[in-house]
């Protein structure tokens, strides 16, 4: 009997029409280090956004993992399933009500793909996936250990990274960022970001590489989440979207340079970053005003530059107050996939990114994070690593305007990935 059929055939309906994938753990995978990670220890989950208190403790409780090709409205299925195992987010705008004694559900991670996101958006992405392994959504709902579990004793593996393989040539998105300078210049686009993917055969356990990738300086949003036969690492400091007490925040990041004194000087003077990122913060001010109560979109930070790693970043703060009954479904719909990594207008931008970049965007330009009773707190996916069982996967971009130089964009590409490379290979 194929995996395909013995999966189907224990597939439970769950209230809502909703089905949950079991834990089946198979050979057929890939090596088996990604999959004893899935199958590991309460102490092996850290979570983006999961409560620091919680995370040594939290144990799975059940799971949902969806293809595109399985068809549905993820956004749809992400909802009901939570409400099916305790987690209600069908109205955002009212305070939390619940609170966690230690014995019940905690939360869950929720992980959306670019893919995923662009399907919410009515652009539904068609370029090949380097790893269609991954799922593009995945549910995880987590309760708690009665005492916190101890670390993993498992023996360390030899860690081999071997050399990356790029998706295309610098000459080939240097040719991309010309294209979309030639759209602006007819007026089908403000702004469209573009997305680089390299790939690296790997031998060894590669959850102590992508822990270390979560723990870099700045990730917000930092941590692994695993399942059979994959693994996502995430350093992202950038917030998607966040909801507490029916507040909405969004915190968009654009505008790169050096982590230097003349790159920050550089960065706060550049005219065309400071372009770019307006451009993406009136795209957000929009998405979020079709969620929230009318006139309460407010931006509180305009372009602060922080730091990352060896980099310099300009964001943004912009917040609202939840429509009343806005639930979790109309939120991701909203929002996804984020502004900053499609462009202006979002639809026209991802219609142009689906023509002009050679693979998928994976696991990275996605979500990320933890959801609980009246709480949403999802990052956006860059700084980001996949493991699938084979090869390590990495994505690294950024937004194009008329006054873009394509050989910059190329070496900003190359700026933010170096830090991540590094940090897998163990360096």
């Amino acid at each position: 009997m194929s995996r395909r059929k013995s999966t189907e055939r224990m597939r439970k309906v769950e209230p809502y029409g909703v089905e949950t994938l079991p834990q089946v753990y198979s050979s057929d995978r890939g090596p088996a280090a990604v999959t004893a990670a899935h199958n590991g220890p309460a102490a092996s989950i850290d979570v983006p956004g999961a409560p620091a208190a919680c995370r040594g403790a939290l144990t799975e409780r059940a799971r949902l993992q969806w293809h595109l090709r399985d068809g549905g409205d993820p956004a749809a299925l992400a909802e009901g399933f939570l409400a099916a195992h305790g987690l209600a987010l069908h109205d955002l705008s009212r305070p939390a009500t619940a609170h966690h004694d230690g014995a019940g559900v905690c939360g869950a991670a929720l992980y959306l793909s670019a893919a995923a996101g662009a399907y919410l958006a009515g652009a539904p992405a068609t370029a090949p996936e380097p790893a269609p392994t991954l799922p593009d959504l995945t549910v995880v709902v987590y309760g708690h250990h009665p005492t916190p579990a101890a670390p993993a004793g498992r023996p360390a593996s030899v860690w081999w990274l071997g050399e990356w393989a790029e998706s295309w040539t610098r000459r080939q998105h240097a040719d991309a960022v010309t294209s979309v300078r030639a759209a602006i210049g007819r007026g089908d686009v403000y702004q469209t970001n573009l997305v680089g993917h390299a790939a690296a055969p790997y031998a060894g356990d590669p959850l102590p590489a992508l822990r270390r990738l979560g723990a870099l300086p700045g990730a917000r949003y930092g941590g692994v989440l695993t399942g059979e036969g994959w693994a996502i690492g995430c350093a992202s400091p950038e917030t998607l979207i966040e909801v507490t007490d029916g507040q909405l925040i969004t915190r968009p990041i654009k505008g790169t340079r050096p982590a230097t004194a003349a790159g920050r000087v550089e960065l706060l003077a550049s005219a065309k970053e400071r372009a770019e990122h307006v451009m993406i913060v009136d795209l957000e001010r929009n998405d979020l005003a079709r969620i929230a109560r009318t006139g309460t979109v407010t931006v509180d930070e305009l372009f602060t530059v922080r730091r990352w790693c060896d980099l310099w970043q300009a964001e943004s703060t912009v917040r609202a107050a939840a429509a009343d009954g806005l639930g979790l479904a109309d939120l991701l719909r909203a929002t996804c996939p984020g502004g900053s990594v499609t462009g202006a207008p979002k639809r026209a931008a991802l219609t142009q990114i689906n023509a002009l970049e050679p693979v998928g965007r994976g696991a990275s330009m996605g979500a990320l994070g933890w959801v609980a009773p009246g709480r949403v707190d999802l990052g956006l996916t860059i700084r980001t690593a996949a493991a699938d069982g084979r090869r390590l996967h990495t994505w690294a971009g950024g937004g194009i305007t008329w006054d873009s130089d394509p050989a910059a964009e190329v070496a900003e590409a190359a700026a933010k990935t170096a830090p991540i490379r590094a940090t897998l290979a163990g360096r």
